[in-house]
C-alpha cells in the first residue's frame, strides 16, 4: 500500500493516521501530501470538533524519510533553492496543523522522533502508550531541526529543558516525556486505543463555539500584550455567551444533568 494519510470520521472526531509502511511511518513527501489534503478538508469542516493523529503500526513516525528515493524526499540536494522551497512547505503544514480550530491530539502510539515530534509538539494535546519513546534526533543526523519543532518544544517545555532536548538527544521514555512535561499522559499499551477514543470524545463532548475560541485565546496570550490579549478576549467571551450551547450549558446546570452541544 502508498505512504500517505488514512482518515477516519465518527461522532465528530477524524483520526489521521500517518502511514508509510516497513518505514515507521517516516515522513516522505506523499505522506506529507496525504497530510496537506486533509488539513485542507479539515480546516472548514464544521461537523469535526476533534482531530487525532497517529500512527500507522506500532510507530508514530520517526521523521524524515532519508533513506527514500529522492524524489519523495523533502531535502534531495538538487539545489539550496529548491530545497529550501521544499521545506517550507512542508514547515506550512505543521504550522497550519498548530492553528487548527479543532482541538488536536497527538495519538503517539510508538517511536516519535525528529519532524515526527514536530508534528506532535504542533498538536494540542499529547497522549503517549507507555512503549513510546521520544528523540529530537537532529543533531545525530547533522541537522539543525524543521517543522518548528524548537518552536513548539520551547514554549511546551520552557527555555532550559528545550535546549536540553535538542542539543542533548536521546532516547526519552514515555515517562520521563510525561515528567518533563513533553506528553499530557501515559496509558498502558494495552489499553491506549481506549484511553485515546475517551480523551477525543471527552474533548468532542465540548462546546464548539467556544472550544474554537479557547484556542483563538490560547494562540494570542503567546504573542500579544496583557491589553490587546484583553481586548480580544472580552470580545470572544460575549460572543460565546450569546450562543445556544452557553444557554444550554445554563440550562443543564440548574438541572443538574449533561448539557447537550449543538455548536450554535
Amino acid at each position: 500500500m502508498p505512504a500517505g494519510v488514512d482518515r477516519a470520521d465518527g461522532d465528530g472526531i477524524a483520526r489521521l493516521t500517518l502511514r508509510n509502511e516497513g518505514r515507521r511511518n517516516a515522513l516522505a513527501v506523499d505522506v506529507f501530501d496525504g497530510l496537506d489534503r486533509e488539513l485542507t478538508a479539515l480546516e472548514d469542516d464544521p461537523t469535526t470538533r476533534v482531530v487525532v493523529i497517529t500512527g500507522h503500526g506500532s510507530a508514530f513516525s520517526v521523521g524524515a524519510d532519508l533513506a527514500a528515493p529522492p524524489g519523495r524526499r523533502t531535502l534531495r540536494g538538487d539545489s539550496v533553492t529548491a530545497d529550501l522551497t521544499r521545506l517550507r512547505r512542508v514547515a506550512g503544514i505543521a504550522e497550519r496543523l498548530h492553528r487548527l480550530p479543532q482541538v488536536t491530539v497527538a495519538a503517539v502510539n510508538g517511536a516519535c522522533a525528529g519532524a515526527g515530534l514536530s508534528l506532535a509538539l504542533a498538536c494540542d494535546v499529547r497522549i503517549a502508550a507507555e512503549r513510546a519513546v521520544f528523540n529530537t534526533a537532529f543533531l545525530g543526523a547533522g541537522l539543525s531541526g524543521d517543522l518548528g519543532g524548537i518552536w513548539f518544544a520551547t514554549r511546551i517545555l520552557g527555555h532550559a529543558r528545550a535546549r536540553e532536548l535538542f542539543l542533548l538527544p536521546g532516547r526519552l521514555p514515555a515517562r520521563d516525556a510525561a515528567a518533563a512535561g513533553l506528553v499530557t499522559r501515559v496509558t498502558a499499551d494495552d489499553s491506549f486505543p481506549t484511553d485515546v477514543a475517551a480523551l477525543a470524545a471527552q474533548l468532542a463532548g465540548g462546546a464548539p463555539a467556544a472550544i474554537r475560541a479557547m484556542k483563538e485565546n490560547l494562540r494570542d496570550a503567546d504573542r500579544m500584550g496583557l491589553a490587546d490579549y484583553l481586548d480580544a478576549e472580552s470580545e470572544r467571551m460575549v460572543a460565546t455567551f450569546h450562543t445556544d450551547d452557553a444557554r444550554e450549558a445554563a440550562r443543564a446546570f440548574l438541572e443538574r444533568r449533561d448539557p447537550v452541544f449543538t455548536g450554535r
